[in-house]
């Protein structure tokens, strides 16, 4: 990325084709062929998902802004090309809650730190109205835009897809779009794993189990009703191990917790996890929550400290 100190986005498009699975192979070899893949394609329709290349470099489906190029704009600038058409929005009769693989994408950005915020507003619904391409916005903010809100670009796609959709509120918030249940329930969807489920609400595999009282946390069935608890308040949390806990060669699922923790609130700058094992990724995360705390310079070293631990409210690990 050309400008790795400015703020993540994410980038939607549409391929302007059909939707649905038939589809899928045959657009994403076009992209390739015609050099213009983003990171991602996505199917709303069967849910597939494929990725052309790490989410952390850059796409080619965006044009350059005279010599500043979009596509390296940013931390990361992940792209999505979503098969259908701007005209006929596809989100309308969209559920996340029936999409794992939909979910997982919304989950990769923010763990990248992409803000759940559409900085230059909502997607246009016609070409027309597609005004909006601040440069100023752009280059400054992180969050979601459409390929209609991007500098020197013409194209007016994704169209006016709902924003309570993409990307929705994250799981565990107080009115998440996609937990599948409600009053301490969750209902297991397709793609569903006890660590992914646990995570998107803010607790432990080994909570979930004992809660749960499940025999083998590997075998989930579609439909099956889990028990959450109630909050975080009201679950044990982990207290403060210790700033010297934290160093490289460290493995422990407090770590995994943490984590999971700071994906939650949006800090997370994993490329994959989090896991039990300290790392420079688990560094950079925390330090990210500093920062969100409002702490600066030195202060924001990425080492847990007692008072913002005692702020991130970690699920205990049993």
């Amino acid at each position: 990325m050309d400008t790795p100190g400015n703020p993540p986005r994410i980038t939607w498009h549409t391929t302007e084709s059909p939707a649905g699975a038939s589809y899928f192979t045959s657009i994403a070899a076009y992209l390739i062929r015609v050099g213009a893949e983003p990171q991602v394609i996505y199917d709303p329709v069967s849910d597939k998902l494929g990725q052309f290349g790490p989410l952390t470099q850059s796409g080619r489906a965006l044009r350059n802004d005279g010599s500043r190029r979009t596509n390296r704009e940013g931390k990361v600038n992940i792209q999505v090309e979503v098969l259908g058409r701007a005209m006929t929005p596809w989100t309308k009769g969209f559920d996340p809650a029936e999409k794992p693989n939909f979910r997982r994408l919304i989950a990769a950005g923010r763990a990248h730190g992409v803000p759940d915020a559409w900085p230059a507003g909502k997607p246009a619904a016609t070409a027309a109205a597609a005004s909006n391409r601040n440069r100023t916005t752009w280059q400054s903010k992180g969050g979601h835009y459409g390929h209609c809100h991007v500098p020197a670009n013409d194209h007016w796609d994704p169209g006016a897809i709902d924003i309570s959709i993409v990307p929705g509120k994250p799981a565990g918030s107080s009115t998440p779009p996609s937990t599948g249940g409600s009053s301490g329930t969750y209902t297991v969807k397709k793609g569903d794993t006890l660590s992914s489920i646990a995570a998107a609400h803010h607790t432990t595999v080994a909570v979930l189990v004992k809660l749960n009282s499940l025999k083998d946390p590997n075998k989930l069935s579609v439909g099956q009703k889990l028990k959450l608890p109630g909050s975080i308040a009201a679950q044990p949390l982990e207290p403060f191990p210790g700033a010297s806990f934290f160093h490289t060669g460290r493995h422990s699922q407090i770590v995994t917790a943490m984590g999971r923790r700071l994906v939650a609130e949006g800090c997370g700058r994993y490329s994959s996890g989090p896991g039990p094992n300290w790392t420079n990724a688990d560094r950079t995360s925390y330090a990210a929550w500093q920062r969100k705390l409002g702490y600066s310079g030195t202060a924001a070293d990425g080492i847990p400290g007692k008072a913002s631990w005692d702020r991130l409210k970690v699920p205990k690990s049993l």
